[in-house]
């Protein structure tokens, strides 16, 4: 009896010691995989012997394969685990319906050099990202974009090339200060990389301005400039232009027209300085735009062959125009006929100066454009032909006919381009 119990203690406590041998394997990794190897003690004819077991699921099911020698299974472990990372398994040994995805799947990552395990983690962490099986959709968008290409510019940074882009290709002072102007207001409110601004900012910020539907439209136009010139230089993905769509802003076809009466236009005249009266009169008499006056030399006015010579270049349309001198306007330019180089010399500061002080001086308010829409109204009704006044005044027939018919009657044009620098005296 004591002999057996003898013998069931060593017995317990050999199984005890077999245990504890087995509870630390010991591992090789190779990327994620991690492939296990156990020591184990064999006895052969009274002698103990030390083998390894090396685990091995390269066929789809857990084998564990014996070796004698502790390095050559470090060396198996290796190649094993080398092959569970890049794919190379027999998904055809597989005794589930899973072996025809499994080895579907180890050739189609082949060409990429991602084993199965690395390619399931990736998918699994785009996912994460994504929010939602989604990947297919963003490799297509960042391909598309170039993503990885974008070099980052603050919105300041770029407002300044684009302006030192347009001040090389000459363009006027006029379009250049009112392009720094608003686009500078826009970068002091988004101070980051251009790159991050999306539709939503734009259209928050153009909201906020809290200004006229057609100075919201101008503002949105020159943005759309600024993130053109940002996508051409690679600052912005291509098709990242965030203007393109916020809302397009309607002016509901414009603001009403306004315009001068005679009295009126004859009051700014007598009062305005100087230098300031033949932009009145050129507007007044002759239609031209502000810019166009801006950009027009002396030598284009030829009072004694009776034509103003619009060239393309100082058009807002880009296409020259001959507008004629009628009479009353030869008078307002008489006094000046000597003169040379640019009509208007000073900036755009000295010339919104120059507009305040005549109408403190008039008490007569101002109206933008009146001036212009004046000539147009009064022009079409003393002359009858819409063809005739939309050359003139370098506009189409179209919106001559729409916004400027019947506005005026025949008497009232013949009064307005009555006014001379003698009427108040005639008058008096």
């Amino acid at each position: 009896m004591q002999l057996t119990v003898c013998n069931s203690f060593a017995t317990l406590s050999g199984m005890k010691r077999r245990i504890a041998k087995r509870r630390k394997p010991e591992t090789v990794k190779v990327g994620n995989i991690v492939v296990r190897i156990y020591r184990r003690q064999t006895t052969v004819k009274g002698r103990e012997y030390q083998t390894y077991q090396v685990e091995d699921y390269t066929t789809g099911r857990r084998v564990l394969r014996s070796i004698s020698d502790h390095g050559e299974a470090i060396q198996e472990a290796e190649r094993i685990a080398n092959q569970l990372s890049t794919g190379e398994v027999t998904a055809a040994q597989m005794s589930n319906s899973e072996a025809a995805d499994y080895g579907s799947s180890v050739e189609t990552l082949r060409p990429t050099g991602i084993g199965i395990v690395s390619a399931a983690a990736i998918v699994a962490k785009a996912v994460e990202i994504l929010g939602g099986d989604r990947i297919i959709e963003a490799a297509r968008f960042f391909a598309r974009h170039r993503a990885d290409k974008i070099t980052h510019k603050t919105v300041a940074e770029v407002v300044t090339e684009l302006i030192e882009a347009k001040e090389g290709r000459g363009k006027s002072d006029r379009y250049i200060g009112d392009l720094s102007a608003r686009l500078t207001r826009f970068a002091e409110s988004n101070a980051g990389d251009i790159g991050n601004v999306t539709t939503a900012d734009v259209q928050r910020w153009l909201d906020g301005l809290k200004v006229a539907p057609q100075t919201a439209k101008n503002f949105r136009t020159v943005l759309h400039t600024l993130f053109s010139f940002a996508e051409s230089r690679g600052y912005i993905f291509k098709g990242g232009n965030p203007v393109a769509d916020t809302e397009h802003i309607s002016t509901n076809g414009g603001a009403a027209i306004e315009i001068y009466s005679p009295a009126e236009m004859l009051a700014l005249l007598n009062h305005a300085p100087t230098a300031f009266v033949p932009v009145l009169a050129l507007g007044a008499f002759a239609g031209l735009r502000s810019a166009e006056i801006q950009r027009l030399q002396w030598s284009d006015v030829d009072v004694a062959g009776g034509f103003i010579h619009m060239s393309a270049d100082n058009a807002k349309t880009r296409s020259r125009r001959l507008v004629p001198i009628v009479p009353n306007l030869a008078q307002w330019l008489a006094p000046y006929s000597g003169n040379v180089g640019s009509v208007w010399k000073g900036s755009d500061r000295i010339l919104r100066g120059a507009r305040a002080q005549t109408v403190k001086a008039s008490g007569i308010a101002w109206k933008d454009n009146a001036a212009r829409h004046s000539f147009i109204s009064y022009r079409l009704a003393d002359v009858q032909d819409v063809n005739k006044v939309a050359l003139e005044a370098g506009n189409s027939a179209t919106v001559i006919f729409k916004h400027y018919r019947e506005l005026v009657k025949p008497e009232a044009a013949k009064a307005w381009f009555g006014v001379t620098p003698e009427t108040e005296a005639r008058n008096a």
